[in-house]
């Protein structure tokens, strides 16, 4: 079996740095960092780890699988307590910051790239604007930041993916669209309308009907708490095949089944999540190491003046100006707003969108796009992990009104 190599390698990492995660945890090394980082050296010696690349069946299958359980668990892991508590601040980064990070993406890259497909360069700056937590998980685990700010960051991270995604989808239809000779616009437009219908409405039932079965079994002690853990990544699965069969779209519906997942017991929830991140995690990191052996080695052969330049506005003005302008007259301190702005790191949401793409449209008219796309990304994992223990300790509680 070609993909030996490639598990054992897979195996041992997960297992050193396994070893070190606690010590890790007081550090500015992040597991992406490590593991993105081994990526990249590995490429030098064993590029053939992964036999056709991005393109391979392997890397197809994890992907799809953990933008699934990503978007499933991102949306059912949303306290709505909490919420409810602080609801103004994500919903004015989500609904005002969002948008405006997408514009504002969008006009910057005009200038930069001019020979850039338009719904290339579109699809570029979307696949930018989700923002990922977990690279600056000391953040948001971090007492020292107070708990407003902490969950302001941890829920639109949580939400914002599940937003981007419709926009995305309308780009590659577009650009299936050019591509396509024998099928019209009609096409595509009804393509469009059932990927948003079916989606939703498959992921609704899942999450419905699924939440309302293990919360009634669970109540009558049919379903032990190990088959309560595992049901996560049954539901996501479920809704994504389900919208997939009846030609919705399977990653929208993952998210759906998530909003609307149907168990209302604290403890039954708890387990679900508790393994899904577990299982989410793994995943990821697998993704995050995969993305240092291929993604990064493939891109970094042409970086020129204008990616470094657009990866390092995307990282800043793109997102800190939009951020801090959807927050503009609450009570928060200019810092505190700064602090949200510059912690809005690209991760593992960028990483799997990108994938999608390729897979679904290939990459011949999308070299610069995913250059970078992967670029930011990159430069995300190191800054915002190597910030978010520093800056977290420097964050002053007086800071907030």
């Amino acid at each position: 079996m070609h993909e030996y190599p490639l598990f054992i390698f897979i195996a041992l990492l997960i297992l050193g740095y396994g070893l070190f995660s606690k010590l890790a945890e007081k550090s500015v090394i992040t597991a992406p960092m490590v593991f993105v980082g081994v990526g990249i050296i590995a490429s030098f010696f064993r590029s053939d780890l992964v036999t056709g690349g991005v393109y391979a069946p392997l890397v197809k299958i994890l992907a799809e699988l953990a933008l699934v359980l990503v978007l499933f668990l991102d949306a059912s892991t949303i306290n709505r307590k909490e919420l409810a508590q602080y609801r103004i601040l994500p919903l004015r980064l989500l609904f005002v910051g969002l948008p405006i990070t997408m514009a504002v993406g969008i006009l910057f890259a005009l200038p930069l790239f001019p020979e850039m497909n338009m719904w290339v360069l579109a699809m570029m700056a979307l696949i930018l604007s989700p923002t990922d937590a977990a690279l600056g998980q000391a953040v948001v685990t971090s007492k020292l930041v107070p708990e407003k700010i902490r969950q302001t960051i941890n829920v639109e991270s949580g939400l914002n993916d599940g937003i981007a995604l419709p926009p995305i989808l309308i780009c590659m239809a577009a650009l299936s669209a050019e591509s396509s000779a024998e099928t019209g616009f009609s096409f595509w437009m009804f393509f469009i309308v059932k990927q948003f219908v079916y989606g939703p409405l498959a992921g609704i039932f899942v999450g419905f009907a699924g939440g309302w079965l293990v919360e009634y079994a669970a109540k009558r002690s049919w379903m032990n708490t190990t088959f309560q853990q595992l049901i996560s990544l049954s539901l996501a699965i479920l809704a994504f095949l389900l919208a997939e069969s009846v030609h919705g779209n399977g990653f929208i519906a993952a998210y759906f089944a998530g909003l609307f997942l149907n168990i209302k017991t604290h403890t039954v929830r708890e387990r679900i999540h508790e393994f899904g991140e577990a299982e989410s995690q793994i995943l990821q990191l697998i993704i995050f190491f995969l993305f240092g052996l291929i993604l990064v080695p493939m891109s970094a052969q042409i970086w020129n003046w204008q990616i470094w330049i657009y990866a390092l506005l995307s990282l800043t003005i793109i997102r800190i100006v939009p951020a801090m302008l959807s927050l503009w007259g609450t009570d928060l301190s200019f810092g505190s707003k700064a602090f949200i702005g510059w912690f809005g790191p690209r991760g593992i949401a960028s990483v799997l969108y990108l994938l999608m793409v390729i897979i679904e449209l290939g990459i011949d008219r999308l070299g610069q796009m995913v250059s970078v796309i992967v670029l930011t990304v990159t430069l995300s994992i190191l800054f915002h992990g190597i910030s978010a223990n520093p800056l977290s300790k420097l964050y002053k509680t007086e800071t907030t009104k």
